[in-house]
């Protein structure tokens, strides 16, 4: 590295940046002009040749994961170690932020917001339809649908919704967190380079490249989500109330949740946001304690002690496991894990920026406890409550759902409950649910999109929300309409790769600055 460069990161780990907003703010408006050219062209291919347009995504993502299938799983695990190091290093007790911050919301409002963000709607989607398919399809060589293929189903469900995606949010949102709330510095993803390059290259080519990528990811995975929520929430409506699968009901409903999603955001954190994210907490919260009573308490009981514990018995062979001489795991691999993991990676920059927004005055030891932990424990239960009832049917009771959610994995909750006492009534919740789980992603990614194209400002503004919120909701139709939501999707995902290297990156940047304030005293 060079002098000048090193002499500019240390002005921006002594001074704050500043300059950096001020020198951003040209940078951004190029930034958001290529980023929505990018995005137009991209669905403007998807419309006008949508088969070959989905020929090229999967073939990417295909050559992705196999031949970057084993990046994806080391930076995760490195990211898993880096959070836990961090968690109890010397500096466990620095704050996100000045030394005498403290947290602006509860811890209760804090946790609502980043998992409703981060994780919700992806949990109501997979939480009884992903064990069942796992169950039907084991990759671990035990008998399609035996007791053994239960146990394996959980195990695997509870692994891909554990740490690890957690662990790549919260890389991306310590050090942007620290950095703006201790260094002043702009809520962009280029921020976290300033260090390393200093803040001439953050200004050029360089940071430019890290920030549309940002919103390219960011854009194209909510628009993806609002697409499959939509029919998920066609779905549900279908199963409990006989309303058809059309292309118009869907539209409607886009319409409706972009209106919620994008008024909640443009009220703000305190008033739109948190508000949403707590409403998802308690209607969550009521929905599986109505299923723990009404469903086999005793099993769910003991299925959530076996899979916590398949899970840590498990966890370092399954984090390092890939299919090198091919056979069925080989294709579990690609189809699951890699996806998931290529998706926690192109989401990191969406999620991990609004963690950090909402996460001042954090301790690094309270974060990593927050971000990583809690959660991962939070999904453990979901799965255990709604994987061990939808299993309980088919192991048990003799009813099979399993061959419905395979062929339609949406709607894996809504057959669930048919079984069930109040399963109207609980139905009837969960569309609620979905609704407002989506609706907090949504806003949150509104608000993120926002601060990317507002100059990195920390408060943006509501126009460009409403902008945003806008244009996410008429792609999400263009692409319903045309059949391309999964392709988007997979398109999207292609940017996983770059972002890892980013957020590995976003590890040294933050352990380097750390160390150097410790040394010049300023922790």
């Amino acid at each position: 590295m060079s002098d000048k460069k090193k002499d500019e990161g240390r002005d921006f780990l002594v001074t704050g940046s500043v300059s950096g907003v001020e020198n951003s703010a040209a940078k951004t408006n190029s930034v958001y002009i290529i980023s929505i050219a990018i995005t137009f062209a991209i669905v403007a291919w998807g419309y006008i040749a949508p088969e070959n347009f989905g020929g090229f995504a999967n073939a990417l993502f295909g050559g992705l994961t196999k031949y970057f299938g084993w990046g994806y799983l080391l930076t995760m695990n490195a990211f898993v170690i880096f959070c836990l190091v961090m968690a109890f290093s010397r500096f466990r007790n620095v704050r996100l932020g000045n030394p005498e911050d403290r947290p602006e919301h509860s811890n209760i409002s804090w946790f609502a917001m980043l998992f409703s963000a981060g994780m919700g709607v992806g949990l109501v989607f997979y939480g009884a339809g992903e064990p069942l398919i796992h169950f039907q399809n084991t990759p671990f060589g035990a008998e399609p649908g035996s007791i053994q293929a239960a146990r394996d189903a959980m195990q695997i469900s509870f692994f891909h919704w554990g740490l690890h995606p957690w662990a790549g949010y919260a890389v991306i949102a310590m050090p942007m967190a620290y950095y703006q709330f201790r260094r002043n510095s702009p809520g962009l993803i280029s921020s976290l380079f300033i260090p390393i390059f200093g803040q001439k290259a953050v200004d050029g080519w360089f940071g430019k490249f890290i920030d549309v990528l940002a919103i390219f990811a960011t854009l194209a995975g909510i628009t993806t989500s609002l697409g499959l929520g939509t029919l998920q929430l066609n779905s549900g409506l279908n199963e409990i109330g006989g309303i058809d699968k059309t292309t118009m009901i869907q539209i409607t409903i886009i319409v409706i949740l972009a209106v919620l999603y994008t008024g909640s955001a443009v009220l703000g954190i305190d008033k739109g946001i948190k508000f949403v994210a707590n409403l998802n907490l308690v209607i969550c919260l009521a929905l599986m304690v109505l299923l723990f009573f009404v469903g086999p308490s005793l099993p769910i009981l003991e299925s959530l002690m076996t899979g916590i514990g398949d899970f840590v018995s498990g966890l370092v062979k399954e984090s390092f496991m890939m299919a090198p001489y091919g056979g069925k795991y080989a294709d579990h691999l690609k189809n699951w894990t890699l996806y998931y993991w290529a998706w926690w990676i192109a989401w990191a920059p969406f999620v991990g920026s609004f963690v950090a927004r909402i996460s001042r005055g954090r301790t690094i030891g309270e974060f990593v406890a927050g971000v990583l932990i809690v959660p991962a424990l939070g999904s453990f239960t979901w799965f255990a409550i709604f994987g061990t009832s939808a299993l309980h049917l088919q192991l048990v009771k003799g009813i099979d759902i399993a061959t419905q959610v395979t062929k339609d994995i949406s709607v894996g909750v809504f057959a669930l409950y048919k079984y069930y006492p109040m399963g109207f009534i609980m139905s009837v919740t969960m569309l609620v649910l979905i609704t407002t789980f989506f609706v907090t992603s949504a806003n949150s990614a509104t608000f993120v999109l926002s601060m990317y194209s507002n100059h990195g400002d920390l408060n943006p503004s509501k126009s460009k929300m409403g902008v945003w919120g806008v244009l996410m909701a008429a792609l999400a139709i263009v692409l319903l309409m045309t059949g391309g939501l999964q392709n988007l999707q997979t398109i999207s995902l292609t940017a996983a790769p770059p972002f890892a290297i980013i957020m590995v990156c976003a590890c040294w940047s933050l352990w380097h600055s750390l160390c150097k304030d410790e040394k010049e005293g300023k922790l």
